[in-house]
């Protein structure tokens, strides 16, 4: 059942989203070869906690840690690691948090100094496509238009696009419905209402879009060892058009980025 909110439940989810995307944008100064993920989970923890709020994931489903860091062929679910960070390696950075009783859930993958071009285009297509499926959650449409243009948009580059990870409702719990399959067929699947917010997250794998479980029981990579990118934004259906709760500025701003990609998606102008 979709559970839809009110003007003001979905300022209360604004809230909770940019606390994930102040943390994103905090970890994005630290991110540097030498670098451990679980040095990173440990000052996110932090960072959320000092804010008012509390780790979204932490806990949940037995997760634990706030973060999830998904490195290099790694898709998503990473567990933070002692493992220093390398140049060149590529590093999707999944959080949540909750606060006055709603969460807010999105992903950002980083590059560390250069890499490779293959791995930057992916991450670049992956990026646009989270862009060009947020287009579709609109008056009219179904969960399989935004699918149907994520899958389109992607596989017209050879990327797979992962089947068996998908996107969600999102509110008082972390996964409400509907799911938010990253493809599908046009005109398919539930109807898009007023009120809803849902998270849109692509993951898309540079190779084959098969993937299987390491044996920690959470970290989710491609099976032919490819790169894999995972961009997510939290995203409200206000006045029949897609309004994104969450924000890539405070990343931008911390690693020098002009852009002004979430203009469209915005209603009222973002105040950092």
């Amino acid at each position: 059942m979709i559970i839809t909110k009110t003007p003001e439940e979905i300022e209360l989810m604004r809230e909770s989203a940019l606390i994930v995307s102040k943390t994103l944008g905090m970890l994005a100064k630290e991110l540097k070869p030498g670098v451990t993920t679980n040095q990173l989970d440990k000052k996110a923890e932090e960072f959320i906690r000092d804010h008012g709020a509390e780790p979204g994931f932490l806990g949940l489903y037995g997760c634990p840690s706030t973060l999830l860091t998904s490195v290099n062929e790694a898709v998503v679910h990473g567990l933070p690691t002692d493992k220093p960070l390398e140049e060149g390696d590529v590093v999707a950075i999944d959080c949540g948090a909750l606060k006055n009783g709603f969460y807010g859930d999105h992903a950002y993958t980083f590059e560390l100094g250069e890499v490779n071009p293959e791995t930057k285009k992916l991450l670049d297509i992956t990026k646009e496509s989270l862009y060009v499926g947020i287009r579709e959650f609109k008056h009219g449409n179904r969960v399989g238009d935004v699918g149907f243009a994520i899958q389109n948009f992607c596989e017209k580059e050879g990327y797979g696009v992962v089947r068996e990870l998908v996107g969600h409702g999102l509110g008082k719990k972390m996964h409400e419905d509907p799911e938010m399959p990253n493809y599908g067929k046009r005109g398919r699947g539930k109807k898009f209402v007023e009120g809803m917010v849902v998270a849109i997250e692509p993951m898309i794998n540079l190779g084959t879009h098969r993937i299987k479980q390491l044996q920690d029981g959470w970290t989710i990579v491609t099976r032919d060892g490819k790169p894999s990118a995972h961009f997510e934004h939290d995203v409200a259906l206000v006045n029949g058009k897609p309004e994104i709760l969450s924000t890539f500025a405070y990343i931008y701003e911390a690693l020098g980025i002009q852009s002004d990609e979430e203009k469209e998606f915005r209603q009222n102008e973002l105040v950092l």
